[in-house]
């Protein structure tokens, strides 16, 4: 069965940490509200909590106690200088969750471990020619192994979940992914959700792989300065993400903002698809027909070395069609700010940024709204880091899209 929404298989966490959508009511919806705010501030004192909110200072402070005695607020040192009681800031607790996210990918998988502040503590990963679900599955099983073996019983305890992030339809692009038909094929009839619940004891979400680097963004990146943004990331295949008034938005078929899939015209005349263009897999073709290694694509992410002319033509290619989509998606969103994120070094990042602002000034743009597009800050770790926020927007945040659940696990 077609898996388009955000999953869960499982059970609750322990010790009531859990504050998903089995629970209901104004106490849970204010808890919510409190933890958002005070997770996009950084940190915030009752009192502006209070009239950011037109709830009671009475209300605020039982909410915001409450939330300290769970572990999951921190109380700040007092203010002082002003006239009046010193004001008294509270933020996020690192250690009051933690989250695993399992990414799948086109040429590697990861497992993260993170708290609930975004830090990584602990992580695995492995490369492969391509994905198969017996593969994938070992691995998560040998790693989620090996990084809960140490684990004290105050993190143990306090794991929300495991969110797994990875592409749809994955068998429709052998070509691309360069496997065998037989072998992608198996993804079609496996249920990802279920066989890696049978692996841990926590509950499992599903999300895309690009709307959950979306999702990476807006709690631990630059996403948290933007109310409304588009998010482009460049990875094996690009796609994209939308976030509106704060919140992730993956749309009614949890698909929204699918970049990949907007027709492009080629310098041949050529109508493709932008995925067919502004993805790695292109230029890995391209390097791979000027008898450079690879590897280092996929091997070392954060250090591509010295790839020459191939990689120099890719960037210009990619950002003269980012130019022209992301012209038309601004057209029909009308946000004024786009981020822009791939698995590839910083500097390449920095220069695909700097030429598509180059590219839209020869864009037509009569009629559409000033937009800025900007650098993301999570690059390769995005997908890996999402699939883990997903448990922890579903539990702790006011996340409406998210909170949306089916009972089905195929990579789709």
């Amino acid at each position: 069965m077609a898996n388009k929404g955000t999953d869960t298989v499982g059970q609750t966490t322990s010790r009531g940490l859990s504050r998903g959508t089995n629970q209901t009511g104004v106490r849970l919806y204010n808890e919510r509200l409190v933890l958002s705010m005070i997770r996009r501030a950084a940190e915030l004192p009752k009192a502006d909590i209070a009239r950011a909110t037109n709830l009671s200072p009475q209300t605020i402070s039982i909410i915001i106690n409450h939330l300290t005695r769970d572990g999951l607020l921190l109380r700040g040192d007092p203010v002082r200088g002003r006239i009046g009681q010193p004001s008294v800031p509270y933020s996020l607790n690192p250690k009051g969750a933690y989250a695993f996210g399992l990414k799948i990918g086109r040429r590697s998988t990861d497992l993260y471990l993170i708290n609930f502040t975004g830090e990584i503590l602990q992580l695995a990963r492995e490369t492969y020619a391509y994905p198969t679900p017996k593969g994938v599955l070992a691995f998560a099983e040998r790693s989620i192994a090996r990084l809960t073996a140490d684990l004290s019983p105050d993190i143990t305890e306090r794991i929300v979940g495991l969110g797994i992030a990875a592409p749809y339809d994955m068998w429709k692009w052998p070509d691309e992914i360069g496997a065998p038909m037989q072998d992608i094929r198996a993804w079609e009839t496996v249920d990802v959700s279920v066989e890696v619940a049978k692996l841990c004891p926590w509950p499992i979400y599903f999300s895309n792989d690009i709307t959950a680097a979306c999702a990476a963004e807006l709690m631990f990146g630059r996403g948290s300065e933007h109310d409304d943004y588009l998010y482009v990331y460049i990875g094996t295949f690009m796609g994209g993400g939308l976030v509106l008034d704060g919140h992730l938005f993956p749309g009614k078929s949890k698909n929204s903002a699918a970049l990949g899939s907007i027709p492009h015209r080629d310098k041949d005349g050529n109508l493709r698809q932008l995925m067919n263009v502004a993805s790695i897999y292109v230029l890995e073709k391209n390097l791979a027909e000027t008898g450079k290694n690879t590897d280092v694509l996929w091997q070392s992410p954060e250090d591509w070395g010295d790839l020459g002319e191939p990689l120099e033509e890719w960037m210009s290619e990619v950002a003269n069609s980012l130019a022209v989509a992301i012209m038309g998606s601004i057209a029909v969103i009308d946000v004024d700010t786009v981020i822009l994120d791939g698995a590839f070094p910083t500097h390449v990042r920095a220069m695909i940024v700097e030429r598509t602002r180059e590219a839209l000034k020869l864009v037509p743009s009569q009629g559409v709204s000033p937009f800025s597009v900007i650098e993301g800050s999570i690059g390769n770790a995005a997908r890996a880091m999402g699939g883990a926020a997903i448990p922890l927007l579903a539990n702790f945040t006011q996340d409406r899209e998210v909170l949306f659940k089916e009972k089905t696990g195929n990579i789709r």
